[in-house]
């Protein structure tokens, strides 16, 4: 994109300058281009980092990866888009822990680089886990109010933001919610939901999809 939303702008200017852009840009077009450029358009939107750095985003995407990993139980974090969570809540909700967010994700770089020979991102699994090991144990340097903190704060998040309500950002396509069985957010419970010996199917609904929830900011 030529022209970059104003990182000094609230997410919510930033989005209606997107969507300005999106409907310019799918001016003139067929009916179902349009349709169709403004999906992608949208879709585009919602990737773009609302808090974090592309370099910041790049370590975190590694960070949270390891922290809850996909393996043979299903997706982990970075599937769930927990790092997309982190980086709007941080515009947000969260805002008061951005410096803590830019100071610690340099000071892993900097560990990882002093330890392993390379940025977090760039290194195998195994050095990875032996980073965030060391950080977990208050060990890895460089960290103001030492590692173990700022490892806690992004596990805690990177949690968060795999099984919160979608509207939050993370738990993509209800990753989360999938992975402890839990089926999701309703207003009535039928008597067939109500079975034990029953899995309960998923509604594949935010608790924001019914009009009874206002939706704030986040």
């Amino acid at each position: 994109m030529a022209n970059a939303p104003d990182p000094g702008l609230s997410r919510r200017d930033m989005l209606k300058q997107l969507g300005i852009l999106i409907g310019l840009a799918a001016a003139g077009l067929p009916a179902a281009a349009r349709a169709q450029a403004r999906t992608q358009g949208l879709a585009a939107a919602g990737e773009v980092l609302v808090s974090l750095t592309p370099a910041e985003a790049k370590t975190l995407r590694a960070i949270i990866a390891r922290i809850v990993p996909a393996d043979e139980n299903g997706p982990g974090a970075l599937e769930a888009r927990a790092d997309r969570f982190i980086d709007r809540a941080l515009g947000g909700a969260l805002k008061n822990q951005r410096f803590a967010y830019a100071a610690g994700l340099t000071a892993v770089d900097a560990y990882a680089q002093s330890s392993k020979g390379s940025a977090f991102a760039q290194l195998s699994p195994a050095d990875q886990d032996a980073v965030l090991t060391d950080m977990q144990a208050n060990r890895a340097t460089g960290f103001t109010g030492g590692s173990g903190q700022f490892f806690n704060l992004v596990r805690t998040h990177a949690i968060q933001g795999t099984f919160s309500d979608p509207f939050y950002g993370g738990n993509e396509n209800f990753i989360g919610w999938n992975l402890i069985g839990y089926p999701g957010s309703r207003i009535a419970v039928s008597a067939n939901l109500q079975r034990m010996d029953v899995q309960p199917e998923p509604s594949g609904k935010s608790a924001y999809d019914y009009g009874m929830f206002n939706k704030g900011e986040f």
